[in-house]
């Protein structure tokens, strides 16, 4: 991220003041759904960068404490007015739930200085973990939370997971998978793409195994783990956001299809070798 290479390419500490990203909304919904990479796109040189643009834009939002607004090149060349417009305000109403922490502004406005903060920035990024608006606003898109106490089952949530993405702008949240208990396992889903990824063992499993190590304020903590921790599976369990166009996103349907996920009382008491891996967690991890 911008952030991290400034810091490297420094030669002592720096304090940053704000971090702050420029963004045309009227473009912000089609760059969710590009399937193209930045290489392909035309927006990096590097081959390499295989990260599509709204996989760009979830990990700036991420990092960033302002946005500022402002029509695209494109659109200032061809004298295109774009502000105000239907388009506009679409991409604004989801700026709203995808950086909803950042203060939006335009290009001649004033904002807020001094309000970067290392240690959110770094947890608002930690694969798995969830933030969401605090409040449900009016507008075209919505943002649903909904947590499980139970491990889900790997076949089930194989079969639930294509559903649970399907229209969704944005998916993230960590699983507590049966085929893989002792595993925090982060998802994503950015546009058209979708992927687990592990990030070490829960802290209910490390050597640690309590919420009093991570230490709030220090960049990197897993504040989730003391927020839920819970006294009998301590920060396990599966917490899942999904931020859809409201019409297509039907909270009760989210509600059954994860909770049917979960493995059932008789299941529960199966030995977790017992169950087959159709994720192929076990060969990634």
């Amino acid at each position: 991220m911008a952030v991290a290479e400034l810091r490297r390419g420094l030669s002592g500490p720096a304090v940053i003041d704000n971090a702050v990203l420029a963004l045309d909304p009227a473009d912000l919904d089609d760059h969710m759904w590009d399937r193209h990479t930045l290489f392909e796109s035309g927006f990096t040189s590097m081959p390499s960068d295989e990260r599509t643009s709204g996989e760009f834009l979830i990990g700036e939002f991420g990092q960033v404490d302002t946005v500022m607004v402002h029509p695209g090149l494109g659109a200032v060349l061809t004298g295109e007015s774009r502000e105000g417009t239907a388009q506009w305000r679409l991409g604004l109403e989801l700026l709203g739930q995808l950086a909803f922490h950042a203060g939006v502004v335009g290009a001649a406005e004033d904002y807020r200085p001094g309000c970067f903060d290392d240690a959110e920035a770094a947890a608002r990024n930690r694969p798995g973990v969830v933030r969401v608006p605090v409040s449900e606003a009016d507008g075209s898109y919505r943002t649903v939370l909904h947590k499980a106490g139970r491990p889900l089952h790997p076949g089930r949530f194989r079969d639930a997971l294509p559903h649970l993405a399907a229209g969704t702008h944005w998916l993230r949240g960590r699983l507590w998978i049966a085929s893989a208990p002792q595993t925090r396992i982060a998802v994503q889903g950015i546009g058209p793409r979708v992927w687990l990824e592990s990030t070490g063992k829960w802290l209910a499993d490390s050597a640690e195994s309590a919420p009093v190590f991570a230490r709030p304020g220090k960049a990197g903590t897993d504040v989730d783990s003391l927020l839920d921790w819970h006294p009998n599976h301590g920060d396990r369990g599966t917490v899942l956001a999904i931020t859809r166009r409201k019409e297509d996103v039907d909270p009760k349907e989210i509600r059954h299809l994860l909770d049917g996920c979960q493995l059932t009382e008789a299941e529960m008491k199966q030995d977790f070798g017992v169950w087959d891996d159709p994720l192929e967690l076990s060969d990634a991890l």
